[in-house]
């Protein structure tokens, strides 16, 4: 059976339970780091990403908006009203919503819009997929972010004639709104925290509580009143400079599955936590190469980073070409990549998969983490072993799936990388 890219996003989603509480609260999602090490040089051809700066940067994007210039990084849905001002794009209409045409997936972002709403709006805030959404009602006085049941808090500085700051945080689970009154500068946050189930169906390990991973492009509306002025747009990663940034599908974002209180054992958190410099993630459940190589360079050439691991091929997709133009685009941004086999899955199709990423390694003479014997039955990435993964029971459907890594398998495969990729460490590890 071929593995495509399932619809991990309604998955998850159906595992989780209505549970009862009507707030759920974290720490801060404020997650902003100075690095130690400096990036190494690697030899290619230059390949240029459009305002990508020279230096290091965690500004991912940034616009003000104005009628002086175009934005055609901005796509509007058919029946949007908008216009451009002196003042910022005017939104009028009720229908649909503005998509900042950028695709990120990194584990530590947050977008943040300057914002004037009319007396009677309510302004949407969410993700293309639909998957997180925030509402700000000037009304009612109150921001609320659409769960089952709805997380929201009253505040009550909300006042029409005033400008506000909208940042939206995503640092793996969890998840933060902050509004700022530019005015007077009271600002007040929701936070909430993505506790994932483990497997599905018989396999539920945790009830959980599920609030999104904010995929994949940010967007932006008038869901009622009169009008939404959006000034200005910035998106920003959580820190740049980077020892190791690891790419993937749903494999690397454990934080859409793993229950909360095991997520600090998730392979990718292990690794970043014992890699001897700032780290951080880019997965995305359900995606494939194509995927990555379209986000990768809205990431990697502002943030940057010395190490660029990858594990991808899991749903599909991968030829030699275009693992090639993956790696030969790493390498043009200075970094060095990392080239994983895929773990062990319950359909065997990591063995053709990993027969062609060594040919891509050997090519290009790279490393990478035999994640397929780590979490293979008899240590020889043939069959996998079941207890290293959670089981997802998809009866009538896609059947019986072992392809996300649990505790054990996590640990495995973070096992692995430092036998395959020991340079990542430094001193003991523990």
């Amino acid at each position: 059976m071929l593995l495509v890219a399932m619809p991990l996003c309604k998955s998850i989603a159906e595992s989780y339970p209505n549970v009862s509480n009507t707030s759920h609260t974290a720490t801060t999602a404020t997650t902003t780091a100075t690095l130690v090490a400096a990036n190494t040089a690697t030899t290619a051809t230059t390949t240029a990403t459009p305002n990508a700066p020279n230096a290091p940067t965690t500004l991912l994007y940034h616009k003000v908006m104005n009628d002086q210039e175009s934005h055609p990084e901005l796509i509007m849905d058919e029946g949007v009203k908008v216009s451009y001002t002196a003042e910022g794009l005017n939104i009028t209409g009720n229908e649909g919503v503005v998509r900042l045409n950028k695709y990120y997936s990194l584990g530590e972002r947050m977008i943040r819009y300057r914002v004037k709403l009319s007396s009677n709006a309510v302004a949407l805030f969410s993700s293309d997929t639909g998957d997180f959404k925030v509402s700000m009602d000037m009304t009612r006085k109150t921001v609320h972010i659409a769960t089952q049941p709805e997380t929201w808090k009253r505040m009550e500085f909300l006042h029409p004639d005033h400008d506000y700051l909208v940042e939206i945080y995503h640092a793996y689970q969890k998840n933060t709104v902050q509004i700022i009154d530019i005015h007077t500068g009271v600002s007040d946050r929701l936070e909430i925290t993505n506790d994932g189930p483990g497997g599905y169906g018989v396999g539920v390990e945790n009830s959980g509580f599920y609030v999104g991973s904010q995929h994949d492009y940010y967007c932006f509306g008038l869901q009622e009143g009169d009008f939404m002025l959006v000034k200005q747009v910035s998106v920003v990663a959580g820190a740049a400079d980077l020892f190791l940034l690891i790419y993937g599908d749903s494999i690397t974002e454990p934080e859409g599955y793993f229950p909360t209180n095991d997520f600090p054992l998730a392979w990718t958190q292990l690794i970043m936590k014992h890699a001897r410099g700032k780290s951080m993630s880019s997965g995305r459940g359900g995606c494939t190469i194509h995927h990555v190589l379209e986000r990768i360079k809205n990431e990697l050439p502002y943030i940057k980073a010395k190490y660029v691991m990858v594990t991808i091929g899991t749903n599909g997709g991968n030829t030699e070409e275009n693992l090639s133009e993956l790696v030969e685009y790493i390498l043009s941004q200075g970094s060095i990549p990392i080239l994983n086999n895929i773990p062990c899955n319950e359909s065997g199709t990591q063995r053709e998969a990993n027969r062609l990423i060594e040919t891509v390694r050997q090519k290009y003479n790279l490393k990478g983490c035999m994640f397929d014997i780590a979490t293979s039955l008899n240590h020889d990435g043939e069959e996998v072993d079941k207890s290293t993964m959670y089981h997802e029971d998809y009866t009538g459907s896609w059947g019986q799936i072992y392809h996300h890594p649990n505790v054990k398998g996590s640990r495995l495969m973070y096992t692995r990388t430092l036998i395959d990729v020991p340079e990542l460490y430094e001193g003991i590890t523990r």
